[in-house]
């Protein structure tokens, strides 16, 4: 396919916003295409600064001062035009963008691949741009901040976010809809009109839409030219069977219309990670892959960040999740069951955003029932909104059918009496600030004994 040669410009690209996780993901993507990037933001450190610092790329405070005649400003979602960066580029007649928009349209130069969804759309996106990148040149965009951008690249896959629309400046020739579930209740009012989002989407998809078979709304996408829908059922286009599951992870076999494609084994857990892995198998399909080869790259994915990441201290298992949704949980919480069956569950959560827990309230109780015990800390507030005192993370414990208790940096030495349990942190704020803190708390208990 042909492709343009982006090195042909001396442009400097700067990003307002650059330690956001699109953001940052976007500018390893432009670097790594030979582009001339920087970018702004705020002091604090950020986990997604590493893969910048890494590229070499210049991450500098935010000031108008950035902003010199000629660059082509790439703004975040979270800044206004009011930001002083983007008044001094359009004082300066620069180019002005945000993300999106920007994404949109780089996108064009290859056989792109959009993989959304309320929930498992970052580990699918993760998988999908390892076993490509693994077998083919691939630039690709994940949600965790990770990015890569190659001049040689046929494919580019990308995770495309629902919320706001903003999806809607993309135009993939094919795309991976995980399911849809009513989420972001700052913008959409209902599940209706998260749909209604979502089959806007589809109806811009170039070519396939593959898309989860038992989701009842993803179900409505029947009608479209040329959907596949994937799933557990005989009644799915591409279907998983022979499903085994143990603490090493899972094994299965994939048809498509009844016709044997190949065995396939991964090292995640959880029905919502084989589902994940059958979308991007499907992908591989339509693009010709042969099942061995994907199945060989399958085995060498190591996950994406703030996704079921663990590690051992002293006599539990740690892990890190992002889950921040009551679907999230159950499944983050199906996972660690599966994997550590003979292990105690702790739940430790913090909340997202007021609104999101304050329109499910009774979901997130009825998910987090599913630990054997859980801890509750303060709801981490979004900038988008503003703690208006009708909603605390307590709020949920009163729905509860287990123990639940709170949790702050000062009482972390609740969590001492665990041995040889899963402490499970989830949440889509600094939720593993509690993790650390409690390793330190350990330490210093050790160090006493």
């Amino acid at each position: 396919m042909e492709k343009t040669n982006v090195m042909n410009s001396e442009t400097i690209y700067h990003f307002t916003g650059i330690k956001g996780t699109g953001m940052s993901a976007l500018a390893l993507v432009l670097h790594g295409a030979g582009c001339h990037v920087q970018g702004s933001d705020v002091l604090e450190h950020f986990y997604t600064e590493k893969g910048l610092h890494e590229a070499g790329i210049p991450i500098l405070p935010f000031s108008e001062d950035n902003i010199q005649p000629g660059m082509v400003v790439i703004c975040g979602n979270a800044f206004s035009d009011e930001h002083p960066e983007i008044v001094q580029a359009k004082a300066l007649g620069n180019t002005v963008i945000r993300y999106h928009d920007f994404l949109g349209n780089w996108i064009k130069k290859y056989t792109s691949v959009a993989i959304t969804g309320s929930h498992g759309k970052t580990t699918t996106t993760g998988i999908m741009s390892h076993v490509l990148s693994d077998n083919i040149p691939t630039s690709y965009l994940i949600g965790d901040g990770s990015g890569k951008g190659a001049m040689d690249s046929e494919y580019f896959v990308l995770e495309a976010d629902e919320y706001r629309e903003h999806f809607l400046a993309y135009e993939p020739d094919y795309a991976i809809f995980t399911n849809i579930d009513f989420d972001h209740p700052d913008f959409y009012h209902n599940l209706e009109e998260v749909y209604d989002a979502n089959r806007k989407f589809a109806n811009q998809v170039k070519k396939k839409v593959i898309a989860y078979g038992d989701d009842p709304m993803l179900a409505r996408f029947s009608d479209l030219p040329d959907i596949w829908y994937y799933g557990f059922n005989d009644s799915d286009d591409i279907v998983a069977k022979n499903i085994e599951k143990d603490t090493h992870g899972s094994s299965f076999d994939i048809y498509v219309h009844d016709d044997f494609y190949g065995h396939f084994q991964i090292n995640q857990f959880g029905d919502h990670n084989i589902l994940n892995t059958t979308a991007v198998i499907a992908f591989c399909y339509f693009e010709g892959f042969p099942a061995e080869v994907v199945n060989k790259s399958l085995a060498t994915f190591g996950g994406v960040t703030r996704r079921f990441n663990e590690r051992k201290v002293d006599s539990n298992i740690l892990i890190d999740d992002y889950a921040h949704h009551p679907s999230e949980i159950k499944a983050t919480i199906q996972a660690a069951r599966q994997k550590y069956p003979d292990r105690p569950v702790i739940g430790i959560f913090q909340p997202h955003t007021y609104s999101r827990t304050k329109a499910l309230l009774t979901p997130f109780a009825a998910s987090l029932s599913l630990a054997d015990e859980v801890y509750l800390c303060d709801i981490f507030s979004s900038a988008r909104e503003q703690d208006n005192h009708e909603i605390t993370s307590m709020a949920i414990a009163d729905k509860m059918s287990v123990p639940a208790r709170q949790l702050t940096s000062d009482t972390i030495d609740q969590l001492l009496q665990y041995h040889d349990a899963v402490l499970l942190f989830m949440g889509a704020g600094d939720v593993m600030k509690y993790a650390d803190d409690y390793i330190e708390a350990l330490t210093a208990a050790n160090n006493a004994n």
